[in-house]
């Protein structure tokens, strides 16, 4: 149900893995996501240097959610980060054939105390959140050659704050950041300046992890905390939103700031490869200048706030309508739904067709789906939700799939057809390939018989799903913690 046009542009815009596992524990891997069958696969633990990462055909890469490196606006993913790490997924997929398994990166998002613990228990690959490189984290981890420098670290105070013009001025204040941020070790080096000089040490009062620095500049906005520290990038871009915050440019904790990717110190080949790549990307070059401008100089982005972008939608409660009736998860059914018209009812498509869920209107008629009036968005919903229960009830009721792989399946059905899913399945099994499962096993299968394109719209609807269901976590945990620090 997707052409060829449809298929280039959604390339375009976003094949991310997206999981937001603020609540991460170090049991990560044993039980977390249980309840997202189709984020299952990324349970698996490994250090692989990137040879194997070859062979697996996935990256994984850990970040966080903000509105500057890598954030949902429209539904789609954007952000400094995210926009260079595809360049260097189209860098490594240089010369795949057409059908062979492209390499993907997945998008991990999780909390900033859980980037060095999870890349190091072998969770993630490489870890890109604006990290500074830093004498503590060189102890545990390897940086790739930095792709901003000359970053400085600034104070920057709510409106009504006076009387701070450089970084010592801040002796015997209270200043909320991170406690695994740069900004801390920065303010650790400050207070040793301090004591040495006989002057009261900075009071540094640690903010929650799950809090980026924008959220904590919010709240200084509010006043409800009132000083804090920020890469100087960061600030001046909020600066413009938030009128009540001031950027102390002549009060640094930090000058001369680099930020890299980080990555482990067994994986020299993994860190060889990004640099290389980073040659081409790094801020002062043509691209990473434009990126950097795009997301650091343009405030269009900030001034649509994540949290406020999906949920307002009119089609929200029909997909929780119709997916409760049908037994599918609300957030599945938008994945779908986004990948096949952009979410744009009036979306039309050369073979027929039709709505926001793309479908034909002799499918619509069809005994088993009875639906008329597809034209309607709530009737559109409707009949698209139905055909996947129909499908997924009629051709994969296998007890032996696992719930992951029926979903999975399901997809490949909506798009191709049932026949030729269960045709591929028994391609697979020839093989020898694991017919009941569909990452690496099926899907070579449908590679092979049908195309990239099956394959293609599978993967994107398996991670705009995993997106937006932890998407919407993290704004309401984001939030929860905005509203107690108000109190």
């Amino acid at each position: 149900m997707v052409n060829w046009q449809r298929l280039n542009m959604v390339k375009k815009i976003a094949l991310v893995l997206a999981l937001f596992v603020y609540f991460l524990t170090p049991s990560y891997g044993k039980d977390i996501l249980e309840d997202i069958p189709l984020a299952a696969h990324l349970k698996e633990r490994y250090t692989d240097d990137l040879p194997e990462l070859i062979k697996r055909r996935h990256i994984r890469v850990l970040t966080t959610f903000n509105r500057t490196n890598f954030f949902i606006a429209n539904s789609r993913t954007y952000g400094f980060e995210y926009s260079l790490l595809k360049d260097y997924e189209k860098f490594l997929n240089r010369g795949i054939k057409r059908r062979e398994l492209k390499i993907t990166l997945e998008f991990i998002p999780v909390s900033r105390d859980r980037l060095i613990p999870l890349l190091l228990e072998g969770y993630g690959d490489i870890a890109a959140a604006g990290l500074t490189i830093t004498s503590e984290r060189l102890k545990k981890v390897d940086f790739t050659d930095p792709y901003l420098t000359n970053v400085r670290e600034v104070v920057v105070v709510h409106r009504s704050v006076k009387g701070i013009k450089k970084a010592e001025d801040l002796s015997g204040k209270t200043v909320y950041v991170r406690r695994t941020s740069s900004y801390y070790e920065s303010l650790k080096l400050l207070n040793s300046k301090l004591t040495l000089k006989g002057l009261k040490p900075v009071r540094v009062e640690p903010a929650d992890e799950s809090l980026e620095t924008e959220d904590i500049l919010e709240m200084v906005n509010s006043g409800a905390i009132k000083i804090t520290i920020a890469d100087s990038h960061i600030a001046r871009i909020w600066s413009r939103v938030f009128k009540n915050i001031r950027v102390l440019d002549g009060a640094a904790v930090r000058e001369g700031g680099k930020i890299a990717w980080m990555v482990r110190k067994d994986n020299p080949l993994l860190k060889k490869s990004l640099n290389r790549f980073i040659k081409s990307h790094r801020k002062g070059t043509r691209i990473g200048n434009i990126y950097f401008n795009r997301y650091f100089k343009n405030t269009r982005w900030i001034k649509n706030p994540l949290d406020k972008d999906i949920a307002r939608k009119p089609y929200i409660r029909l997909f929780k309508k119709y997916g409760k009736k049908y037994g599918f998860d609300w957030l599945f059914l938008m994945a779908v739904a986004y990948q096949e018209s952009g979410l744009n009812n009036k979306k039309r498509s050369p073979s027929g067709a039709v709505g926001i869920m793309q479908v034909r209107p002799a499918t619509a008629r069809d005994k088993n789906i009875g639906i008329r009036n597809i034209y309607r968005l709530e009737n559109n919903i409707h009949a698209g939700t139905k055909y996947l229960a129909f499908l997924r009830d009629r051709y994969f009721s296998d007890p032996e799939l696992k719930e992951r792989d029926r979903l999975r399946f399901t997809l490949a059905a909506y798009n191709a057809g049932p026949l030729k899913i269960k045709k591929a399945r028994r391609v697979a099994k020839k093989m020898g390939l694991n017919p009941n499962r569909w990452f690496r096993n099926v899907e070579i299968a449908v590679l092979k018989t049908i195309g990239q394109e099956t394959v293609q719209y599978v993967s994107n609807i398996n991670k705009y799903y995993i997106l937006y269901k932890l998407h919407f976590q993290n704004v309401e945990k984001r939030k929860a913690l905005k509203k107690q620090a108000v109190r």
